[in-house]
């Protein structure tokens, strides 16, 4: 059984340019894994802000202000690589912005809580513009009817690029610790090793994967200025109708809702089992590698089952499963059931996210992919705001009650799955068609 037919791509496509496109996802999964899951976010909270009482606050503040930043401006530079056709030139600028900022979080050290923020705030708010722009790519590679597993492959096989950068980090935290040395000493170097990963793994993205865009035959030129303007007005107009593609209007509501769930888990979880269940650097690192190697299989397996049940169905499977995964983390008391809970998670984690960016896909005009997957990026940088800050806010006014802040995540999962009964996909496919 061939696993990657060439059946699945559009003509003209060849898999070295899928490979391509899903070594970003490879390039990028570092960043995530190991600045927001794995390694920073506890460093921030328990060294650099020094296990003050704000200090969740503060980190939770830092990412949604770069989430805000994206929000604002991702959408009008979504409808600007659309009418310039320049999805790759922007990705290679928002690529390289985020290997910079990732190597100066290198520069935080105790007490650096400025530094620190600053630089999280830029490398999240560039990484978020890479991921809305690698995403507008999918609809170009795959068929309509592979759309869920074309874009399980790209998850799946990020998260390889997550193990290695983790697993370099966790050898590196490993000899260091047995040297004697602080989270100080090696949480920076951790980082750079990071920011290498995604620099260098990029590089084949930019070499195999074609801009096939062409840019619009309106005048516009080379004028920077005109391009901006002709992409606020073409985004305005997409805003007045709405109506037209109201399916993907409440398939953005819906991820929006269960983003902010997942958003807490990757940014939160490291910092919940050190909090709570006393985990120590090295061990969180182990659980967030075991939740990779989940999240693999999960993604990979489920982009072929959501083709054959149908997207909805599936999304609506993996948000029960989110739900589960967030109740036996309220409840555990000890690494066993946590480490259960984990592995529930890495299942749910590759698969909702997978899910979310394929139906986007499909509800998607041809010649307005970069504009509406900078609609999916306003509306996971929105959650991305919600969810975390959210969580961050409880555990202020709690006193530091994690626990009370993750069982509340649950409601954002339960949302999620209530708002997507109302998502048509035939109608919404059907509407995407009548416009292109």
């Amino acid at each position: 059984m061939n696993i990657f037919p060439q059946s699945s791509l559009n003509e003209g496509v060849r898999k070295r340019e899928v490979f391509g496109w899903a070594m970003y996802d490879f390039a990028n999964s570092g960043y995530t894994t190991v600045v927001l899951t794995a390694v920073f976010g506890a460093y921030f909270v328990g060294v650099v802000a020094d296990g003050a009482a704000w200090a969740t606050l503060a980190w939770t503040a830092a990412l949604s202000v770069a989430s805000m930043i994206v929000m604002l401006t991702m959408p009008t530079i979504g409808a600007y690589a659309d009418l310039k056709a320049a999805k790759k030139r922007l990705l290679a600028l928002s690529t390289i912005g985020c290997v910079l900022a990732t190597s100066a979080l290198a520069l935080a050290g105790r007490g650096d809580v400025a530094i620190a923020v600053v630089a999280v705030v830029l490398s999240y708010t560039f990484y978020a513009y890479g991921e809305s722009l690698i995403a507008a790519f999918l609809p170009e590679l795959a068929r309509d009817e592979a759309m869920g597993r074309v874009s399980g492959w790209g998850w799946s096989f990020g998260y390889f690029g997550g193990m290695l950068a983790l697993g370099l980090g966790l050898a590196y935290v490993v000899a260091a610790q047995a040297r004697g040395e602080t989270a100080t000493q090696f949480v920076p170097v951790v980082m750079l090793i990071t920011a290498t990963v995604y620099g260098t793994a990029s590089l084949a993205t930019f070499a195999l994967l074609r801009e096939r865009a062409r840019p619009a035959q309106d005048g516009i030129g080379a004028n920077q200025v005109v391009g901006v303007r002709k992409s606020l007005a073409r985004l305005a107009q997409t805003w007045r109708h709405a109506e037209d593609f109201r399916d993907l209007r409440r398939l953005l509501t819906c991820c929006a809702a269960y983003q902010a769930g997942i958003s807490v888990v990757i940014t939160l979880a490291a910092v919940y089992a050190e909090q709570v269940l006393g985990f120590k650097q090295s061990d969180t690192m182990l659980l967030v590698f075991l939740v990779n190697i989940a999240s693999v299989v999960g993604a990979f397996s489920f982009g072929y089952w959501q083709d054959r049940i149908g997207h909805k169905r599936a999304l609506g499977v993996t948000l029960t499963g989110w739900i589960v995964m967030v109740l036996l983390a309220f409840f555990a008391t000890g690494a066993g059931m946590f480490w259960v809970a984990a592995v529930i998670a890495g299942l749910c984690m590759g698969s909702s996210q997978s899910a979310g960016r394929a139906m986007v896909g499909l509800l998607t005009p041809p010649d307005r992919r970069a504009e509406f997957f900078g609609l999916w990026s306003f509306a996971i940088q929105l959650a991305a705001v919600i969810g975390p800050l959210t969580y961050g806010i409880l555990t202020w006014v709690t006193g530091g009650n994690h626990r009370v802040a993750i069982l509340c995540t649950s409601l954002f999962f339960a949302l999620g799955l209530w708002l997507l009964r109302d998502v048509d996909m035939a109608r919404g496919q059907k509407a995407a068609r009548a416009i292109s």
